[in-house]
């Protein structure tokens, strides 16, 4: 499998990966960030069964994945941020940094903008690597940054404003959670391992709740030096009972991301059957 070093992962996936599950299967983890294991699930790399990649790529890899119905992050007041140095500035002509163009962040950003902008869109996209993007920010190298997971809790840090919150304006004009990131695994392993490894995942999750301090090794050995008090508020924020199982609540969420996108154009469209779990 392959997920990435932040500590809802690690949180989550600590259980199975430290052989704590009873009857599980050993998983062999590899840490990379989001946007390689979207290109890796594009590729249909066969080194992984296992994958955690952005809901917004779902549409190009399902053909070859499933979607597992647990395991993920989607919640409520959990989106992405976008920040600024001066506050309320108008975006229609600025330059704006995003940590990936494959990431479920920035499709909920273009519908934001198309949402909310003059123009409809920003005046150009950089692509930046996640951790400099605040900085670059702060430094006037970029008007605005989209920003993830822990910058929720640290851009005040930087000196920086909130400009929107994209996962606030898409509950406030779908009232559904926002759906982040999924886990998908590959169809060809069949019906019975893809419920196994559901099955597996829960119980991963479930020995977490139970047992907070047992993963904490883990989570810390991976967190990239991040403080411990972060590391608990980003857990406690994208750990919810969706990632346990997403439920009506959260396909209606993951669904309604992918047809508003394919509305404006942004992804493929996706045939109703193609969220189902086997």
């Amino acid at each position: 499998m392959a997920f990435s070093p932040c500590p809802n992962d690690t949180f989550v996936f600590d259980a199975w990966a430290q052989g704590r599950v009873p009857g599980a299967p050993p998983l062999d983890v590899t840490f990379a960030d989001i946007d390689i294991t979207n290109g890796i699930a594009e590729r249909h790399e066969d080194a992984y069964d296992i994958l955690k990649v952005s809901y917004a790529v779902l549409p190009y890899v399902l053909k070859d994945y499933a979607l597992l119905p647990c395991g993920g992050a989607l919640g409520r007041g959990c989106g992405p941020l976008v920040l600024t140095r001066e506050p309320g500035i108008d975006l229609s002509d600025k330059k704006v940094a995003v940590p990936s163009e494959t990431s479920t962040a920035y499709l909920l950003f273009r519908l934001w903008a198309a949402d909310t902008l003059a123009t409809g869109r920003v005046g150009e996209i950089v692509v930046m690597p996640f951790h400099e993007i605040m900085p670059a920010v702060r430094d006037g190298r970029i008007d605005a940054g989209l920003v993830i997971h822990e910058a929720r809790f640290t851009y005040h840090e930087y000196g920086l404003h909130k400009l929107a919150d994209m996962g606030e304006h898409w509950e406030h004009t779908t009232g559904l959670p926002i759906p982040l990131g999924a886990i998908i695994a590959r169809r060809d392993l069949g019906e019975a391992r893809l419920r196994s490894y559901a099955e597996t995942i829960r119980e991963s999750v479930r020995r977490a709740w139970d047992d907070p301090e047992a993963s904490r090794p883990y989570v810390m050995a991976h967190a990239q030096e991040m403080d411990p008090s972060v590391a608990d508020q980003h857990i406690g924020l994208y750990v919810n009972e969706f990632t346990a199982g997403l439920g009506e609540d959260g396909y209606a969420a993951v669904r309604g991301l992918l047809t508003r996108a394919a509305a404006e154009g942004l992804v493929p469209a996706l045939p109703p059957e193609a969220l189902a779990f086997p």
